[in-house]
Protein backbone atom coordinates (compact mmCIF):
# COMPACT_ATOMS: atom_id res chain seq x y z
CA UNK A 1 0.00 0.00 0.00
CA UNK A 2 1.36 3.70 -0.67
CA UNK A 3 0.83 6.53 1.62
CA UNK A 4 2.17 9.94 1.62
CA UNK A 5 3.09 12.46 4.06
CA UNK A 6 4.35 15.91 3.73
CA UNK A 7 7.93 17.21 5.18
CA UNK A 8 9.92 19.76 4.08
CA UNK A 9 13.97 20.66 3.53
CA UNK A 10 15.59 24.39 3.77
CA UNK A 11 17.93 25.08 1.35
CA UNK A 12 19.70 28.08 1.80
CA UNK A 13 16.86 30.50 4.46
CA UNK A 14 13.87 29.00 2.35
CA UNK A 15 11.70 26.14 2.82
CA UNK A 16 10.95 23.39 -0.05
CA UNK A 17 8.16 20.87 0.55
CA UNK A 18 9.13 17.33 0.22
CA UNK A 19 6.45 14.85 -0.69
CA UNK A 20 7.39 11.39 1.43
CA UNK A 21 6.22 8.93 -0.31
CA UNK A 22 6.09 5.30 1.38
CA UNK A 23 5.41 1.79 -0.01
CA UNK A 24 4.92 -1.21 1.59
CA UNK A 25 5.13 -4.72 -0.60
CA UNK A 26 6.38 -8.16 -0.70
CA UNK A 27 9.96 -8.98 -0.11
CA UNK A 28 12.46 -9.38 2.32
CA UNK A 29 11.76 -7.11 5.12
CA UNK A 30 13.76 -3.53 4.86
CA UNK A 31 13.64 -0.38 4.16
CA UNK A 32 15.08 1.63 1.26
CA UNK A 33 15.43 5.93 1.07
CA UNK A 34 15.30 7.07 -2.28
CA UNK A 35 15.76 11.06 -3.56
CA UNK A 36 19.00 11.98 -2.34
CA UNK A 37 18.95 11.44 0.91
CA UNK A 38 22.15 12.85 2.80
CA UNK A 39 23.94 9.82 5.50
CA UNK A 40 21.13 11.61 8.09
CA UNK A 41 18.39 10.80 6.64
CA UNK A 42 19.95 7.16 5.25
CA UNK A 43 20.63 6.19 9.34
CA UNK A 44 16.37 7.30 9.63
CA UNK A 45 16.02 3.41 8.64
CA UNK A 46 17.36 2.30 12.12
CA UNK A 47 16.23 5.00 13.91
CA UNK A 48 11.97 4.65 12.58
CA UNK A 49 12.38 1.11 13.12
CA UNK A 50 13.63 0.69 16.83
CA UNK A 51 11.24 4.35 17.50
CA UNK A 52 8.07 2.31 16.26
CA UNK A 53 8.64 -0.58 17.95
CA UNK A 54 9.51 1.24 21.29
CA UNK A 55 6.55 3.06 20.71
CA UNK A 56 4.84 -0.44 21.40
CA UNK A 57 3.29 -0.13 17.53
CA UNK A 58 4.15 -2.93 15.12
CA UNK A 59 6.68 -2.43 12.26
CA UNK A 60 5.65 -4.38 9.06
CA UNK A 61 7.69 -7.07 8.41
CA UNK A 62 7.49 -6.04 4.52
CA UNK A 63 9.70 -4.49 2.39
CA UNK A 64 9.42 -0.52 2.58
CA UNK A 65 10.66 1.94 -0.06
CA UNK A 66 10.80 5.64 0.86
CA UNK A 67 10.68 8.38 -2.20
CA UNK A 68 11.77 11.79 -0.71
CA UNK A 69 10.55 13.69 -3.71
CA UNK A 70 11.13 16.12 -6.07
CA UNK A 71 14.61 14.08 -6.38
CA UNK A 72 16.70 16.62 -7.34
CA UNK A 73 16.55 18.93 -3.78
CA UNK A 74 18.94 17.14 -1.84
CA UNK A 75 17.54 15.80 1.72
CA UNK A 76 20.02 16.05 4.94
CA UNK A 77 19.49 16.03 8.66
CA UNK A 78 17.22 14.33 10.48
CA UNK A 79 13.88 15.95 10.24
CA UNK A 80 12.69 13.44 7.89
CA UNK A 81 12.28 10.27 10.79
CA UNK A 82 9.10 11.54 11.75
CA UNK A 83 7.07 11.80 8.57
CA UNK A 84 8.71 8.70 7.10
CA UNK A 85 7.83 6.95 10.70
CA UNK A 86 3.72 8.04 9.68
CA UNK A 87 4.46 6.66 6.14
CA UNK A 88 5.42 3.51 7.70
CA UNK A 89 2.26 3.45 9.79
CA UNK A 90 -0.09 4.79 7.41
CA UNK A 91 0.88 2.35 4.05
CA UNK A 92 0.62 -0.49 7.17
CA UNK A 93 -3.37 0.60 7.67
CA UNK A 94 -1.96 1.71 11.28
CA UNK A 95 -3.17 5.19 11.12
CA UNK A 96 -5.94 6.92 8.28
CA UNK A 97 -4.50 8.40 5.47
CA UNK A 98 -6.79 11.17 5.93
CA UNK A 99 -5.95 12.41 9.11
CA UNK A 100 -2.69 13.47 7.20
CA UNK A 101 -4.49 15.25 4.83
CA UNK A 102 -3.22 19.03 4.51
CA UNK A 103 -0.72 18.40 7.33
CA UNK A 104 2.97 19.05 7.38
CA UNK A 105 5.30 16.98 9.50
CA UNK A 106 8.59 17.47 10.73
CA UNK A 107 10.94 15.83 13.77
CA UNK A 108 13.75 13.72 14.32
CA UNK A 109 12.71 10.31 16.36
CA UNK A 110 15.03 8.93 19.57
CA UNK A 111 15.05 5.28 19.42
CA UNK A 112 12.37 5.39 22.24
CA UNK A 113 9.76 7.04 20.39
CA UNK A 114 10.35 10.37 21.72
CA UNK A 115 10.34 13.57 19.33
CA UNK A 116 13.75 15.64 19.50
CA UNK A 117 14.24 18.90 18.30
CA UNK A 118 15.30 19.93 14.82
CA UNK A 119 16.29 23.34 13.25
CA UNK A 120 14.66 25.67 10.53
CA UNK A 121 11.47 25.08 11.99
CA UNK A 122 10.45 28.79 11.11
CA UNK A 123 11.04 29.01 7.51
CA UNK A 124 9.17 25.74 7.50
CA UNK A 125 6.29 26.67 9.41
CA UNK A 126 6.30 30.05 7.02
CA UNK A 127 6.49 27.43 3.53
CA UNK A 128 4.02 25.32 5.01
CA UNK A 129 1.47 28.17 5.10
CA UNK A 130 1.78 29.62 2.05
CA UNK A 131 1.47 26.72 0.35
CA UNK A 132 -1.72 25.96 1.95
CA UNK A 133 -1.06 23.47 4.28
CA UNK A 134 -3.40 24.06 7.26
CA UNK A 135 -1.57 21.80 10.24
CA UNK A 136 2.17 21.36 11.03
CA UNK A 137 2.93 18.90 13.33
CA UNK A 138 6.47 19.77 14.97
CA UNK A 139 8.50 18.32 18.15
CA UNK A 140 7.11 19.86 21.46
CA UNK A 141 10.57 22.57 21.89
CA UNK A 142 9.83 23.84 18.61
CA UNK A 143 6.50 24.52 18.69
CA UNK A 144 6.06 27.93 19.99
CA UNK A 145 8.85 28.85 17.23
CA UNK A 146 6.43 27.52 14.35
CA UNK A 147 3.44 29.40 16.07
CA UNK A 148 4.71 32.58 15.16
CA UNK A 149 2.99 31.84 11.97
CA UNK A 150 -0.04 33.39 11.89
CA UNK A 151 -3.09 31.47 10.43
CA UNK A 152 -1.29 27.89 11.05
CA UNK A 153 -2.64 24.94 13.67
CA UNK A 154 0.54 23.84 15.26
CA UNK A 155 0.49 20.62 16.87
CA UNK A 156 3.39 19.90 19.19
CA UNK A 157 4.43 16.13 19.25
CA UNK A 158 6.34 14.79 22.22
CA UNK A 159 6.62 11.53 21.39
CA UNK A 160 5.32 8.93 18.22
CA UNK A 161 3.04 6.71 20.36
CA UNK A 162 1.17 10.28 21.83
CA UNK A 163 0.88 11.47 17.66
CA UNK A 164 -0.50 7.77 17.24
CA UNK A 165 -3.37 8.08 19.63
CA UNK A 166 -3.93 11.71 18.29
CA UNK A 167 -4.30 10.63 14.68
CA UNK A 168 -6.27 7.73 15.28
CA UNK A 169 -8.71 9.37 17.61
CA UNK A 170 -7.69 7.98 20.85
CA UNK A 171 -6.46 11.32 22.59
CA UNK A 172 -6.24 14.89 21.51
CA UNK A 173 -3.18 16.70 21.55
CA UNK A 174 -3.88 20.48 21.94
CA UNK A 175 -2.88 23.06 19.14
CA UNK A 176 -0.02 25.22 20.89
CA UNK A 177 -1.18 28.63 21.34
CA UNK A 178 -0.17 31.26 18.99
CA UNK A 179 3.07 33.19 19.81
CA UNK A 180 2.90 36.70 20.48
CA UNK A 181 6.04 38.67 19.83
CA UNK A 182 5.22 41.06 22.92
CA UNK A 183 5.57 38.05 25.29
CA UNK A 184 9.00 37.29 24.15
CA UNK A 185 11.53 39.34 27.20
CA UNK A 186 13.84 41.26 25.89
CA UNK A 187 17.60 41.11 26.51
CA UNK A 188 19.36 43.77 27.91
CA UNK A 189 23.21 44.12 27.14
CA UNK A 190 26.05 46.45 29.28
CA UNK A 191 24.04 49.73 29.80
CA UNK A 192 25.64 53.00 28.44
CA UNK A 193 25.37 54.40 32.33
CA UNK A 194 28.03 52.18 33.62
CA UNK A 195 30.64 53.50 31.30
CA UNK A 196 33.06 56.09 33.22
CA UNK A 197 34.09 58.88 30.81
CA UNK A 198 34.38 58.37 26.83
CA UNK A 199 32.18 60.68 26.42
CA UNK A 200 33.02 61.71 22.90
CA UNK A 201 32.92 57.77 22.18
CA UNK A 202 29.63 57.34 23.37
CA UNK A 203 28.37 60.51 20.99
CA UNK A 204 29.88 58.80 17.97
CA UNK A 205 28.32 55.12 18.86
CA UNK A 206 24.77 57.37 18.97
CA UNK A 207 25.55 58.53 15.66
CA UNK A 208 26.35 55.31 14.09
CA UNK A 209 23.41 53.98 15.78
CA UNK A 210 21.33 56.41 14.54
CA UNK A 211 22.57 56.20 10.89
CA UNK A 212 23.49 52.20 10.83
CA UNK A 213 27.48 53.64 9.94
CA UNK A 214 30.14 51.56 10.73
CA UNK A 215 32.86 52.50 13.27
CA UNK A 216 36.13 51.57 14.00
CA UNK A 217 37.54 52.73 17.93
CA UNK A 218 41.50 52.58 18.29
CA UNK A 219 43.45 52.92 21.56
CA UNK A 220 45.34 51.44 24.28
CA UNK A 221 44.64 48.20 26.10
CA UNK A 222 41.92 48.58 28.71
CA UNK A 223 40.44 51.97 27.80
CA UNK A 224 37.23 50.54 27.29
CA UNK A 225 36.67 49.45 23.61
CA UNK A 226 35.53 46.00 24.17
CA UNK A 227 32.71 47.26 26.87
CA UNK A 228 31.78 50.52 24.10
CA UNK A 229 31.03 47.54 21.74
CA UNK A 230 29.19 45.23 23.83
CA UNK A 231 27.35 48.49 25.19
CA UNK A 232 26.16 49.23 20.98
CA UNK A 233 23.27 47.04 20.84
CA UNK A 234 21.21 48.69 23.68
CA UNK A 235 21.24 52.25 22.27
CA UNK A 236 19.83 50.65 18.59
CA UNK A 237 15.95 50.92 17.66
CA UNK A 238 14.18 47.54 18.79
CA UNK A 239 13.81 44.89 16.39
CA UNK A 240 10.32 45.54 14.45
CA UNK A 241 8.39 42.79 14.11
CA UNK A 242 9.12 41.82 10.55
CA UNK A 243 13.20 41.82 11.28
CA UNK A 244 12.62 40.11 14.17
CA UNK A 245 11.14 37.37 12.36
CA UNK A 246 13.81 37.72 9.57
CA UNK A 247 16.56 37.40 12.35
CA UNK A 248 15.37 34.16 13.95
CA UNK A 249 14.91 32.49 10.59
CA UNK A 250 18.83 33.03 10.25
CA UNK A 251 19.07 31.73 14.10
CA UNK A 252 16.49 29.15 12.92
CA UNK A 253 18.46 27.66 10.26
CA UNK A 254 22.01 27.68 11.73
CA UNK A 255 20.66 26.18 14.88
CA UNK A 256 21.50 29.33 16.99
CA UNK A 257 18.34 29.75 18.64
CA UNK A 258 18.50 29.80 22.52
CA UNK A 259 16.13 27.02 24.36
CA UNK A 260 13.00 28.53 25.26
CA UNK A 261 13.35 31.69 22.91
CA UNK A 262 11.18 31.02 20.18
CA UNK A 263 11.66 34.39 18.62
CA UNK A 264 14.99 36.83 18.92
CA UNK A 265 13.46 40.16 19.77
CA UNK A 266 17.64 41.72 20.94
CA UNK A 267 19.37 42.71 18.09
CA UNK A 268 22.11 40.54 17.54
CA UNK A 269 25.56 41.38 18.76
CA UNK A 270 28.42 38.58 16.90
CA UNK A 271 31.93 38.77 18.17
CA UNK A 272 34.10 36.20 15.94
CA UNK A 273 37.59 35.58 17.59
CA UNK A 274 40.15 36.49 14.99
CA UNK A 275 41.43 33.20 14.36
CA UNK A 276 37.37 32.61 12.54
CA UNK A 277 37.79 31.12 8.48
CA UNK A 278 36.77 32.55 6.03
CA UNK A 279 33.39 30.40 5.68
CA UNK A 280 32.97 30.65 9.57
CA UNK A 281 32.70 34.46 8.50
CA UNK A 282 30.79 34.78 5.30
CA UNK A 283 29.11 31.41 5.44
CA UNK A 284 29.47 27.70 3.51
CA UNK A 285 30.09 24.22 3.63
CA UNK A 286 29.27 21.60 0.79
CA UNK A 287 25.29 23.01 1.67
CA UNK A 288 26.19 26.36 2.64
CA UNK A 289 24.83 27.80 5.99
CA UNK A 290 24.76 31.02 7.34
CA UNK A 291 28.13 32.55 8.60
CA UNK A 292 28.55 35.23 11.70
CA UNK A 293 27.95 38.23 9.28
CA UNK A 294 24.51 36.62 8.78
CA UNK A 295 23.73 35.82 12.11
CA UNK A 296 24.81 39.86 12.76
CA UNK A 297 21.73 40.87 10.48
CA UNK A 298 19.80 43.38 12.07
CA UNK A 299 22.60 43.63 14.73
CA UNK A 300 26.46 44.65 15.13
CA UNK A 301 29.17 42.54 13.90
CA UNK A 302 32.16 43.28 16.18
CA UNK A 303 36.10 42.24 15.34
CA UNK A 304 38.19 42.95 18.38
CA UNK A 305 41.70 43.25 17.29
CA UNK A 306 41.13 43.88 13.80
CA UNK A 307 44.48 43.50 12.70
CA UNK A 308 44.81 40.00 14.15
CA UNK A 309 42.11 38.54 11.57
CA UNK A 310 43.48 36.91 7.99
CA UNK A 311 44.02 39.86 5.17
CA UNK A 312 41.58 37.29 3.18
CA UNK A 313 38.99 37.09 6.08
CA UNK A 314 38.94 40.93 6.48
CA UNK A 315 38.37 41.56 2.63
CA UNK A 316 35.33 39.19 1.86
CA UNK A 317 33.53 41.80 4.25
CA UNK A 318 33.94 44.55 1.40
CA UNK A 319 31.30 43.74 -0.38
CA UNK A 320 28.44 42.57 2.02
CA UNK A 321 29.05 45.73 3.96
CA UNK A 322 28.37 47.77 0.58
CA UNK A 323 25.45 44.82 -1.05
CA UNK A 324 23.94 44.40 2.39
CA UNK A 325 23.92 40.55 1.18
CA UNK A 326 26.55 37.30 0.81
CA UNK A 327 26.31 35.15 -2.26
CA UNK A 328 28.06 31.97 -1.75
CA UNK A 329 28.65 29.75 -4.91
CA UNK A 330 28.97 25.99 -5.44
CA UNK A 331 28.94 23.65 -8.41
CA UNK A 332 25.85 22.47 -7.26
CA UNK A 333 24.39 26.99 -7.68
CA UNK A 334 24.23 29.67 -5.25
CA UNK A 335 22.93 30.73 -1.88
CA UNK A 336 22.20 34.50 -1.04
CA UNK A 337 22.02 35.26 2.73
CA UNK A 338 21.22 38.91 4.10
CA UNK A 339 24.33 40.44 5.79
CA UNK A 340 23.07 43.50 6.77
CA UNK A 341 24.61 44.65 9.78
CA UNK A 342 26.88 47.35 11.61
CA UNK A 343 30.19 46.33 11.21
CA UNK A 344 32.26 47.78 14.84
CA UNK A 345 35.64 47.27 14.98
CA UNK A 346 38.59 47.91 17.85
CA UNK A 347 42.39 47.71 17.31
CA UNK A 348 45.37 49.04 19.35
CA UNK A 349 47.44 51.24 17.31
CA UNK A 350 50.44 48.88 17.42
CA UNK A 351 51.39 45.73 18.78
CA UNK A 352 52.33 46.87 22.29
CA UNK A 353 49.18 49.03 22.16
CA UNK A 354 50.69 51.99 23.45
CA UNK A 355 51.75 53.94 20.24
CA UNK A 356 50.76 57.57 21.20
CA UNK A 357 49.59 56.74 24.87
CA UNK A 358 50.87 60.24 26.92
CA UNK A 359 51.95 57.97 29.99
CA UNK A 360 53.29 54.63 28.89
CA UNK A 361 56.02 54.53 26.16
CA UNK A 362 55.54 52.43 22.96
CA UNK A 363 58.19 49.98 22.41
CA UNK A 364 57.28 49.43 18.57
CA UNK A 365 59.32 50.92 16.19
CA UNK A 366 58.30 52.99 13.64
CA UNK A 367 58.38 50.73 11.29
CA UNK A 368 56.45 48.28 12.80
CA UNK A 369 54.00 50.49 13.84
CA UNK A 370 53.25 51.60 10.17
CA UNK A 371 53.09 47.42 9.02
CA UNK A 372 50.78 46.79 12.10
CA UNK A 373 48.67 49.61 10.62
CA UNK A 374 48.46 48.40 7.28
CA UNK A 375 47.10 44.90 7.67
CA UNK A 376 44.09 46.62 7.43
CA UNK A 377 43.81 47.46 3.54
CA UNK A 378 42.64 51.50 2.95
CA UNK A 379 39.65 49.93 0.92
CA UNK A 380 38.40 48.25 4.44
CA UNK A 381 39.02 51.54 5.83
CA UNK A 382 37.01 53.28 3.56
CA UNK A 383 34.01 51.53 3.74
CA UNK A 384 33.93 52.98 7.45
CA UNK A 385 32.02 56.04 7.97
CA UNK A 386 33.60 56.60 12.05
CA UNK A 387 37.04 56.47 13.10
CA UNK A 388 37.74 57.23 16.94
CA UNK A 389 40.79 57.40 19.07
CA UNK A 390 39.84 55.67 22.33
CA UNK A 391 41.75 57.56 25.21
CA UNK A 392 42.58 55.51 28.33
CA UNK A 393 40.56 56.67 31.22
CA UNK A 394 41.54 58.61 34.02
CA UNK A 395 41.43 57.98 37.74
CA UNK A 396 39.11 60.42 39.16
CA UNK A 397 36.31 59.56 36.29
CA UNK A 398 36.83 55.83 37.28
CA UNK A 399 36.19 56.55 41.29
CA UNK A 400 33.24 59.09 40.26
CA UNK A 401 30.37 57.37 41.87
CA UNK A 402 28.07 59.23 39.35
CA UNK A 403 26.47 57.23 36.59
CA UNK A 404 26.26 58.46 33.29
CA UNK A 405 23.42 58.77 30.90
CA UNK A 406 21.42 55.43 30.05
CA UNK A 407 21.19 53.52 27.29
CA UNK A 408 17.27 54.25 27.08
CA UNK A 409 17.78 57.88 27.04
CA UNK A 410 20.07 57.53 24.28
CA UNK A 411 18.09 55.31 22.59
CA UNK A 412 15.14 57.09 22.28
CA UNK A 413 17.45 59.93 20.41
CA UNK A 414 18.30 57.08 18.20
CA UNK A 415 14.88 56.02 17.54
CA UNK A 416 13.61 59.51 16.96
CA UNK A 417 16.35 59.96 14.21
CA UNK A 418 15.48 56.96 12.66
CA UNK A 419 11.96 57.68 12.13
CA UNK A 420 12.86 60.74 10.28
CA UNK A 421 15.08 58.47 7.64
CA UNK A 422 11.86 55.94 7.61
CA UNK A 423 9.88 58.50 6.49
CA UNK A 424 12.40 60.20 4.12
CA UNK A 425 12.99 56.42 2.52
CA UNK A 426 9.31 55.59 2.43
CA UNK A 427 9.55 55.26 -1.23
CA UNK A 428 12.84 54.23 -1.51
CA UNK A 429 12.90 50.24 -2.02
CA UNK A 430 15.84 48.64 0.11
CA UNK A 431 16.93 51.87 2.01
CA UNK A 432 15.71 52.05 5.49
CA UNK A 433 18.61 54.29 7.39
CA UNK A 434 21.27 56.91 6.11
CA UNK A 435 23.74 54.25 5.52
CA UNK A 436 21.63 52.41 3.04
CA UNK A 437 21.89 55.71 0.39
CA UNK A 438 22.93 55.43 -2.58
CA UNK A 439 24.72 58.19 -4.94
CA UNK A 440 20.92 59.06 -6.29
CA UNK A 441 19.86 59.45 -2.43
CA UNK A 442 23.10 61.01 -1.48
CA UNK A 443 22.24 64.01 -3.98
CA UNK A 444 18.35 64.35 -3.55
CA UNK A 445 18.71 64.53 0.59
CA UNK A 446 22.75 65.45 1.57
CA UNK A 447 22.52 69.01 0.16
CA UNK A 448 24.79 71.74 1.25
CA UNK A 449 24.66 75.05 1.42
CA UNK A 450 27.48 77.42 0.16
CA UNK A 451 28.98 77.25 3.31
CA UNK A 452 29.11 73.76 3.95
CA UNK A 453 30.16 73.05 -0.05
CA UNK A 454 33.13 75.35 0.77
CA UNK A 455 34.18 73.39 3.61
CA UNK A 456 33.57 69.79 1.60
CA UNK A 457 36.11 71.33 -0.95
CA UNK A 458 38.64 72.11 1.23
CA UNK A 459 38.25 69.05 3.04
CA UNK A 460 38.49 66.84 -0.06
CA UNK A 461 41.63 68.65 -0.84
CA UNK A 462 43.50 68.26 2.23
CA UNK A 463 42.05 64.89 3.46
CA UNK A 464 42.88 63.20 0.05
CA UNK A 465 38.81 61.79 0.12
CA UNK A 466 37.90 59.44 -2.35
CA UNK A 467 34.46 59.66 -4.03
CA UNK A 468 33.12 56.61 -1.51
CA UNK A 469 34.53 58.62 1.55
CA UNK A 470 33.14 61.74 0.26
CA UNK A 471 29.40 60.20 0.18
CA UNK A 472 29.81 58.60 3.31
CA UNK A 473 30.63 61.58 4.76
CA UNK A 474 27.79 63.20 3.35
CA UNK A 475 25.45 60.44 5.05
CA UNK A 476 26.94 60.80 8.26
CA UNK A 477 26.63 64.56 8.12
CA UNK A 478 22.62 64.05 7.30
CA UNK A 479 22.48 61.48 10.85
CA UNK A 480 24.48 64.15 12.54
CA UNK A 481 21.81 66.85 11.68
CA UNK A 482 18.35 64.21 12.04
CA UNK A 483 20.06 64.02 15.56
CA UNK A 484 19.59 67.18 15.80
CA UNK A 485 16.45 67.65 13.90
CA UNK A 486 17.44 69.84 11.47
CA UNK A 487 16.02 69.63 8.03
CA UNK A 488 19.21 70.86 6.64
CA UNK A 489 23.04 69.96 6.84
CA UNK A 490 24.58 72.69 8.98
CA UNK A 491 28.54 73.12 8.70
CA UNK A 492 28.79 72.06 12.36
CA UNK A 493 27.63 68.60 11.25
CA UNK A 494 29.49 68.59 8.06
CA UNK A 495 32.17 69.28 10.58
CA UNK A 496 31.63 66.79 12.62
CA UNK A 497 31.01 64.42 9.88
CA UNK A 498 34.73 65.06 8.84
CA UNK A 499 36.41 64.81 12.37
CA UNK A 500 35.54 61.13 12.46
CA UNK A 501 37.49 60.20 9.25
CA UNK A 502 40.59 58.01 9.48
CA UNK A 503 43.58 59.92 11.08
CA UNK A 504 45.95 56.73 11.29
CA UNK A 505 47.51 57.63 8.07
CA UNK A 506 49.54 60.35 10.36
CA UNK A 507 51.50 57.61 11.64
CA UNK A 508 53.18 56.62 8.80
Amino acid sequence: MLARVYSCAVIGLEGVIVEVEVDTGPGLPGMIIVGLPDAAVQESRERVQSAVKNAGLIYPRKRVTVNLAPASVRKEGPAYDLPIALGVLAAAEQIPQEALDGSLVIGELSLDGSVRHVRGVLPMAAVARQQGFSRVFVPSPDAAEAALIPGLEVIPAASLSELYAHLNGAMRISPHPATRAEDVDVTVSTDFSEIKGQEHIKRALEVAAAGGHNCLMVGPPGAGKTLLARALPAILPRLTIDEALDVTRIYSVADQLPPDVPLVRSRPFRAPHHTISHAGLVGGGNQPHPGEISLAHRGVLFLDELPEFGQRVLEVLRQPIEDKIVTISRASGSLTFPANFMLVGAMNPCPCGYYGDPVKACTCSFGTVTKYQKRISGPLLDRIDIHVQVPRVEYDKLSDQRTGEPSQVVRARVEAARVLQRARFERTQGVSCNADMHPAEVRKFCILDDTGAALMRSAMNQMNLSARAYHRTLKLARTIADLARCEKIAPQHLAEALQYRPRMADTG
